[in-house]
């Protein structure tokens, strides 16, 4: 049986590098004053942020439902089956969408969407595994009931470097968000699951970085089994490169002997929200010590 596997550019997967891997990767789309842009096609990395700093209006948006019934119904004709992975249902309203639509003909039975409450570096995960369980020769049903079994199985911690984005989308008041730049607050948030939630108010950068830190370590210890070598470990980021590249080497000498280590710029979608200068530290429990695959 031919499976394919499907996600958005919010696994940190570009149209290119999905050819290259050999899947398909639909480009999210944006609305930046009033005008529709699409990850990586229209809009790079370095535009959105400085659409971001000229205060334009940005805002997410999802695939529109015809343009991703269009590609199922292409890739079927080559296809058996769809494995389609798009970001947590707890951040938009893509994977319901998609989930609805392929409950019904000509969609049952060869459309698996999953719902696996992934984002960013962690979603890419799963791209990942959906790959490897093709290869293992499992269908696309068998995939997405993995794939949704261990979805609880990766955390991202977030360190927030402005409140400004915060406050813009409602997430903080604007007499918190000045009391916080008055006191160096730099928010700390999670991904656990299927949304975005507070997890500490640390004051200043280094001290987010080691409550970050702290966190995955207690992960591991309370949450995997205490076994770095079971452990995908990734950073991901909205600041400059090279701040993240110094962040990067720090992870791997505190945390030796990961599965393998990854670094990615966020999604857009997240950084939408969180704005520029952020950091962010995950760690996705390998599939394959989660399950007899």
């Amino acid at each position: 049986m031919k499976v394919c596997i499907v996600t958005d550019s919010n696994s940190g997967i570009g149209v290119k590098e999905g050819k290259e891997l050999g899947i398909v990767v639909i480009p999210m789309p944006f609305f930046i004053d009033g005008e529709t842009f699409y990850e990586e096609i229209s809009l790079s990395q370095e535009r959105f942020y400085e659409l971001l700093a000229q205060d334009k209006d940005v805002s997410t948006s999802q695939p529109a439902i015809g343009e991703v019934t269009d590609l199922w119904d292409n890739l079927l004709k080559e296809y058996d089956q769809i494995v389609h992975i798009p970001m947590s249902s707890g951040l938009s309203m893509s994977c319901q969408t998609a989930s609805s639509f392929a409950s019904e003909e000509p969609y049952l039975g060869k459309v698996f969407v999953v719902d696996n409450c992934r984002i960013s570096v962690t979603q890419r995960q799963s791209v990942l595994d959906a790959l490897a369980l093709v290869n293992k020769g499992y269908n696309g049903e068998q995939i997405k009931d993995y794939l949704e079994k261990d979805k609880y199985n990766s955390s991202i911690y977030i360190v927030v470097d402005t409140l400004k984005y915060l406050k813009k989308g409602g997430r903080v008041t604007a007499a918190g968000a000045m009391l916080g730049s008055i006191f160096g607050i730099k928010p700390l948030l999670t991904i656990q699951g299927a949304k975005l939630d507070a997890f500490s108010k640390p004051r200043g950068m280094k001290a987010a970085k080691q409550k970050m830190i702290d966190a995955v370590k207690n992960d591991i210890k309370e949450r995997f089994g205490n076994d770095i070598s079971k452990i995908h470990m990734e950073v991901a980021y909205t600041c400059s490169k090279d701040e993240a590249i110094k962040f990067f080497e720090e992870v791997k000498s505190i945390f030796p002997g990961a599965i393998d280590y990854v670094m990615n710029p966020l999604s857009l979608s997240v950084a939408c929200h969180i704005g520029p200068g952020s950091l962010a530290i995950a760690l996705t429990k390998d599939i394959f010590s989660s399950f007899d695959l």
